[in-house]
């Protein structure tokens, strides 16, 4: 086999093998108190996993990532679903991303931490990028009775909050999901007040009176602390 060859699939219990040989001694028992979620902790730094994940990504075809990442993900391991979102994280996936969007979308009902949700989002804000169309989907989640989900329609749309130059299509996506976060300001779970606040403050950066014009018409509602984040760029 040359070096350009894609390496034999990988299996889930090899990779984790992978993960546990790089776990930092004390480390796993630190994770678990942090993050507070009853699942197994490997005690993996994120910097690992970033060596790992890159290299089973330019080596596995896309079927053997996808096949890769599932398994990752269904072994429940933190890290084991950290490494899931990270080999889909990529701007492009060729040739059909679907199999990586339906993937994401099947995860999500299962978040429950921040921070495997956090990382899932983030592939799927790819997804979104490369097919807007995907936002339809995302909407179904708003309305979710899994909190996780919900916060989750705003996290993975995160990048429109951040673009410089705009088009007409992505204003128009910017109203959409400011009409989600209004909608989603009488709920007073602190998970969704700062994801609201998360995506108000991001968004100041680019379009500030846009979020001020957000903030006078919904504030009062918002938790203070979530109002407070909102507006803490604008008030610099």
């Amino acid at each position: 086999m040359s070096e350009t060859d894609p390496i034999p699939a990988l299996d889930t219990e090899s990779a984790l093998d992978q993960l546990r040989t790089a776990a930092v001694e004390g480390k796993s028992e630190e994770m678990a108190r942090y993050h507070k979620i009853d699942r197994p902790y490997l005690g993996v730094a994120n910097p690992e996993i970033d060596s790992l994940t890159r290299a089973w990504r330019k080596d596995l075809t896309l079927e053997a990532r996808l096949e890769l990442a599932d398994g990752l993900w269904q072994s429940n391991v933190h890290e084991g679903r950290i490494a899931a979102a990270k080999l889909l994280t990529q701007a492009r996936i060729r040739p059909d991303d679907s199999g990586a969007w339906t993937l994401i979308c099947a995860w999500v009902p299962e978040f429950d931490a921040w921070a495997i949700a956090d990382h899932a989002s983030i592939a799927g804000q790819k997804r979104l990028l490369a097919d807007a169309s995907r936002l339809d989907t995302v909407e179904s989640w708003t309305t979710s009775e899994h909190m996780w989900s919900r916060r989750a329609a705003l996290v993975v749309t995160l990048p429109w909050t951040k673009m410089n130059n705009p088009k007409p299509q992505d204003l128009q996506i910017r109203e959409r999901v400011l009409g989600w976060a209004a909608g989603y300001v009488p709920d007073g779970d602190w998970f969704i007040q700062k994801s609201i606040a998360w995506w108000l403050r991001d968004l100041s950066r680019h379009d500030p009176d846009r979020v001020r014009a957000f903030l006078a018409d919904h504030g009062e509602a918002m938790k203070p602390f979530a109002r407070k984040e909102a507006g803490r760029i604008l008030a610099n």
